[in-house]
């Protein structure tokens, strides 16, 4: 809980520890009430640092039960035991501190530091909950050689896992096991980890190309067991993947994952034992999506790759969180576009950044990629550091090729190997091995908020040149008013009747050693600039953006008429599916000024016939087909309306009659399509399947909205569907579009046939959750108090509340403001048990001032939260910003 001003720390104020840490040796004792753990700490001091004796070690919630020097009990005027802090003075040079502390992990409902999940203990310790285990310099710049002991019950605690190595194991007299595990490699306290319980799994082994045998583990509950394959699967991808494209090979004799059903996050890189929850590893067909299946592999691909960057190689504090964090992400993002459709990934990842990472640039959190400060730092885990970090690397790897990118990657694992380094020592390798100069581009780490290029053109038809002026800007910040030029890679080409031009920038010689010269990359580094294109037979539409090459908005007036071109003739999928979007957007718009005015929906049937076109089109990838007709969200819509502008329900009634008019238009088309696209074959997690449902879902959603035999489809899909992604597609389309005995019987056999299954009821929760109905709060609320349901289970919160918050604007925006206390009830609970997830259910509310005659409501339970006595730090954090 919070004193009145919870301190603010600063990026300047960084300052290297007096002491360093070289070697940790823990030994954990484990009870029903009560661990105790002792720590046997190497500490020398840090002589860059001065030569302080005085050493302030971090600690939370601990009670600490004995403490010597170098063999000798410490005398008391030695140190000073504070609320958060363990003061010790005149300390030798070098020395030998020893610790024991006592912690109750049964009653650490934070999750963070070591705590019980069910029947098992487990951690969590990034970013600072090593704290809670014993007293540390918790900080990712002390890395240390970890050796940790643990004694436990044999039989209740047959399975115990740390980090490294496993060097022994031995039963003692008292009926406890006791094992001894060692990590050679020096890493943070972030990355320690422990798991202790009763589980089973499942072993395989992957031969390095060094030809390493490493056995792979995967520790799950005995009922699950045989949801494990699809993961132990994606690991070995992953580590073949690592090693063909970056070089990267696995350093340790055994990979251990462990899946838990209490986790805060998706998962942990904890070195060599990563922890995950559970809807991150286990898969099933019925208990897991499509969605599912490709998350599992994105998020195992993700943590192993942490072994490089972000374990090998780490931040130097937590300001530099997107170093290892936006670079996996972008790592991730390619393995999965190998794995499966480029485009798809690609747009599956924009559709995010735009939808959620936009907003939140946009709001009271916005803060750089390396943020300058912050109060609480699990704040700052947010689509800024992960997603938009992400897109930076990913420009960097636009700039310098992939050769070049490559050998920078290289060079900065080679160079920085063991160490704790920053976002400018990644860009510094990438400098070196390329040759260029990214001084400006360094901007995109230290300048929050989207940039917005602004595009217009000028044809001139005598002289055959097509010339482009690209304006940039970027919109002030909580603390940036003013912003100087990013570097702004921008790929593009031309489009004519036949399909894209040949590309001549006026000034410049064509190059000889390009193949393709329809498209090119633009450097917009200067505040406007203009680009003329030379020897084109006819005026182009400008394909912008291509790829999604840059993280920014773009404007550019294009005709209806130009982006269904840019649809139907683009050889970018990215540009092709971004087209289809903006022209839903300008459709959908047009279509709610109608339904303002008391006008009839009249949708513009030139998108009718687009999207008739698109059906026709069987040289389309059925996943892009999907993507391609899926209109535009409503939470997306309501982002583009801009400050004070967002209608919720003039959005949903506007997005729901475009819905039925395409469902109406394209029956025939969307009937045909639904029925060839049925899978005969058995399940399988595979592309060409999981096209196939995404593409028959996306029809089934149209052919509802436009009445009642689609609704009956949906039952008939229910009731044949042998997996889940089909199920819940026929469930959640019955929610959306038909009354309470479409839906009724569906939802309660679901629950009848699947409630055994955590994973499944979760799906359950979240369908009721999102359903636009006037019975949506007080079916939460009903839901709330289910026994299925757990206030302390973070997956059960984000299925339920969470999703009511974030995927059902119509009824969270409820005029009376129901759904805004709903929400601030829930986290004002929270806020005491879990204050991680109590400020991350928060966002729907931060955005009070997009909202039309509701802002007033939604700032009042702000302030209500900010009334409250004993507001987290990281509650109060996000608050207190939003009021601002």
């Amino acid at each position: 809980m919070r004193d009145a001003n919870p301190g603010t720390i600063y990026l300047k104020d960084y300052q290297a520890p007096n002491y360093l840490i070289n070697r940790t040796e823990l030994h954990f004792v484990l009870g029903e009430e009560e661990t105790l753990v002792t720590s046997r700490l190497h500490l020398l001091r840090n002589t860059e640092n001065g030569d302080s004796s005085e050493l302030i070690l971090d600690g939370q919630d601990l009670e600490l039960v004995e403490i010597y020097l170098d063999g000798d009990v410490l005398d008391p005027s030695c140190y000073e035991v504070g609320e958060a802090t363990l003061l010790l003075r005149d300390l030798p040079e070098q020395c030998l501190l020893s610790c024991v502390t006592r912690i109750r992990p049964q009653l650490n409902t934070s999750l963070e530091g070591l705590y019980r999940s069910q029947t098992m203990f487990c951690t969590q310790c990034e970013a600072e909950g090593f704290r809670k285990i014993t007293y540390y310099l918790d900080r990712p710049d002390v890395m240390s050689v970890f050796t940790v002991t643990i004694d436990a019950d044999a039989d209740r605690y047959p399975v115990l896992l740390s980090n490294g190595n496993l060097e022994e194991t031995s039963l003692l007299a008292n009926g406890l096991t006791r094992v001894l595990w060692h990590d050679p490699f020096p890493k943070p306290s972030y990355l320690f980890a422990l798991v202790a319980g009763d589980l089973e799994h499942i072993e395989d082994s992957f031969t390095t190309c060094s030809g390493r045998e490493v056995a792979l583990r995967i520790y799950v509950e005995e009922k699950d067991i045989d949801k494990c394959d699809h993961a132990m699967d994606s690991l070995k991808r992953s580590m073949r993947w690592d090693e063909e494209v970056f070089g990267r090979e696995y350093d340790l004799d055994i990979f251990n994952v462990v899946a838990v059903d209490d986790f805060n996050m998706g998962a942990m890189e904890n070195k060599s034992l990563n922890i995950f929850n559970t809807s991150c590893v286990l898969c099933d067909p019925n208990t897991t999506t499509d969605v599912g299946y490709q998350r599992v592999e994105a998020i195992v691909a993700h943590e192993y790759f942490h072994n490089w960057s972000g374990n090998r190689v780490t931040c130097r504090d937590w300001f530099q969180l997107s170093l290892k964090e936006g670079f996996t992400v972008f790592r991730d993002a390619e393995f999965s576009s190998d794995m499966g459709s480029r485009t798809v990934k690609r747009v599956e990842d924009v559709t995010l950044l735009r939808s959620a990472q936009f907003a939140e640039d946009a709001g009271p959190m916005a803060h750089p990629v390396r943020p300058e400060s912050y109060i609480e730092i699990n704040n700052f885990y947010t689509l800024t550091v992960y997603e938009k970090g992400a897109e930076v690397v990913r420009m960097i790897h636009t700039l310098l090729g992939p050769q070049a990118f490559r050998a920078g990657s290289d060079l900065y694992f080679a160079r920085h190997d063991g160490q704790a380094v920053t976002c400018e020592d990644f860009v510094l390798a990438m400098e070196e091995a390329s040759g260029a100069d990214l001084g400006q581009f360094r901007n995109w780490y230290s300048q929050a908020g989207t940039p917005r290029l602004t595009v217009t053109d000028a044809w001139n038809k005598e002289a055959g040149s097509y010339a482009l002026t690209i304006s940039q800007s970027c919109p002030a910040t909580p603390g940036q008013d003013d912003k100087k030029p990013f570097v702004i890679p921008v790929a593009m080409g031309l489009l004519g009747d036949a399909g894209n031009l040949r590309l001549q920038l006026q000034g410049e010689a064509p190059d000889p050693d390009t193949e393709d010269n329809t498209h090119m990359v633009l450097m917009v580094d200067k505040p406007e600039q203009t680009f003329v294109f030379e020897g084109l037979p006819e005026k182009p539409v400008p394909s912008l953006l291509r790829g999604f090459s840059a993280p920014v908005r773009l404007e550019f007036d294009y005709s209806r008429n130009d982006l269904c071109r840019l649809m139907s003739g683009d050889d970018d999928g990215f540009v092709r599916w971004d087209s289809a979007q903006s022209l839903g957007v300008s459709v959908i718009t047009e279509v709610q000024a109608q339904l303002l005015a008391g006008d009839e929906a009249q949708v513009d049937p030139l998108f009718l016939e687009a999207c008739g076109a698109l059906l026709q089109d069987d040289a389309l990838d059925p996943a892009m087909l999907a993507e391609m007709l899926s209109l535009p969200s409503e939470n997306y819509l309501a982002e583009l309306a801009g400050e004070g502008a967002a209608d919720v329900q003039g959005i949903y009634r506007a997005r729901t009659a475009v819905l039925a008019a395409v469902g109406s238009h394209c029956r025939e088309a969307l009937e045909q399509r639904y029925a060839q696209l049925a899978v005969e074959a058995k399940y399988a997690a595979t592309g060409e399947q999981i096209a196939a449902r995404s593409l028959r879902a996306v029809c089934l959603n149209y052919l509802a909205a436009a009445g009642a035999s689609g609704l009956a489809l949906a039952n008939a899909q229910f009731a044949a569907a042998d997996n889940i992604t089909e199920r819940l597609a026929a469930l959640r389309v019955l929610s959306q579009f038909g009354s309470r005995s479409d839906w009724e019987a569906p939802m309660a056999k679901f629950y009848d046939d699947w409630g055994h299954e955590t994973l499944a009821v979760n799906q359950w929760l979240a369908v009721q959750a999102s359903m636009p109905d006037d019975g949506a709060i007080a079916r939460v609320r009903h839901l709330m108090e289910h026994p299925d349901f757990d206030l302390r289970n973070p997956n059960k919160v984000r299925s339920l509340v969470g999703t009511f918050a974030g995927q059902n604007p119509l009824n969270f925006h409820r005029e009376d403001g129901s759904g805004y206390r709903l929400l601030r009830q829930v986290v004002a609970e929270l806020n005491s048990i879990n204050p991680q997830i109590a400020s991350r259910l928060l966002a729907p509310l931060t955005k009070w001032r997009y909202y039309q005659g509701r802002a007033e409501q939604m700032r009042s339970e702000l302030e209500l939260l900010a009334s409250m006595d004993g507001l987290s730090a990281d509650v109060f954090e996000v608050v207190s910003k939003s009021l601002k």
